[in-house]
């Protein structure tokens, strides 16, 4: 099982299917490389341009032999029609439901070579941020007619239930929004931290819906640190430490090096953004639950000699072992 925020964005949409079927872009060809290497059983991309009818995600999972895949449109571009930056203009990536020059920049998606139990899946992405019992909203910030539309899954929710062993396993899927980039009322810092915290709601049954039966991996871009960086750490120290989860600590022996007044172990880091600031944290995530037996699990870099940001996050993967 694994995740990886692989960056395959586009300034469009199809363009990353174009350099998917043209079969000559250095950065796809470097990310199906890595993939290609660690051979994931499980692999959720996050930072995945997707598009209405899943036609890259599709292109991808035929280069890579993956017998399925799945994908929705999720909320980064997509129009709201309000000025939720409040600069007094409405329609820019800034007033979407998270930031996105197009619907689907950015997205989600799963390759899979277990069958995906497609009827099954619960998708909790058009919720809205409101609706969240105890939702840290930014106070006087939004208007009413912002939190009529405004949902709480920046990218989306998903519990998607693959077949394992003729028994399900819940892949509970998401990317959360990045905490910074807002002001004083720290719209996004709260944000995150509400989708960060979403899974444990879901888990104790506080939701509208039954929480999942038998065994799940949380998996996918918390863009939360629980030591160091912006964001309300603790939401992720308290989702690390949940007792249903297991935090397998993967690491990395060639990750990058620990900037100064590092609190966490550089070996667990898993994004290495510009230094100082942000410099490199863990922020990507794979946590099995608790009655799952972990074999072992580790932090993958690609080894790719292209520009500057092209991968600036490792692969994280936990080798599980069957379910009995």
């Amino acid at each position: 099982m694994a995740t990886w925020t692989v960056e395959l964005t586009r300034k469009g949409p199809g363009l990353l299917l174009r350099d998917i079927n043209e079969g000559d872009d250095p950065q796809v060809l470097a990310a199906i490389q890595h993939i290609d290497a660690l051979s994931p059983d499980v692999l959720l991309l996050t930072s995945f341009d997707t598009d209405l009818d899943g036609h890259a995600l599709a292109a991808l999972a035929n280069q890579l032999g993956y017998p399925y895949h799945f994908t929705r449109l999720g909320n980064s571009g997509r129009p709201t029609g309000r000025d939720l930056d409040k600069d007094g203009r409405s329609g820019e990536p800034e007033d979407a439901q998270y930031y996105g020059e197009f619907t689907g920049q950015g997205g989600v998606a799963l390759l899979s070579r277990l069958p995906i139990m497609t009827d099954d899946i619960r998708d909790f992405s058009e919720m809205l941020w409101r609706d969240l019992p105890e939702a840290s909203l930014p106070e006087g910030y939004f208007q009413d007619e912002d939190l009529d539309v405004l949902r709480l899954s920046s990218h989306v929710h998903w519990n998607v239930p693959v077949m394992w062993n003729d028994q399900p396993l819940h892949l509970l899927s998401y990317a959360a929004a990045s905490p910074v980039f807002d002001g004083d009322e720290d719209r996004n810092g709260r944000r995150n931290a509400d989708e960060n915290r979403f899974w444990s709601l879901y888990l104790d049954g506080a939701l509208p819906v039954p929480p999942p039966e038998g065994a799940f991996i949380l998996l996918g871009d918390s863009n939360l640190d629980p030591m160091d960086g912006d964001g309300r750490r603790e939401v992720m120290q308290a989702l690390l430490s949940d007792p249903r989860f297991q935090d397998i600590k993967p690491r990395s022996d060639a990750g990058p090096v620990a900037n100064a007044d590092h609190l966490g172990d550089p070996a667990l880091d898993t994004a290495d953004w510009t230094d100082p600031e942000p410099g490199n944290l863990r922020v990507d995530y794979v946590l099995p639950s608790s009655e799952l037996t972990v074999v072992d699990a580790g932090v993958a870099w690609p080894n790719a000699n292209l520009k500057e940001n092209d991968f600036r996050h490792g692969l994280v993967w936990v080798d599980i072992a069957p379910i009995p």
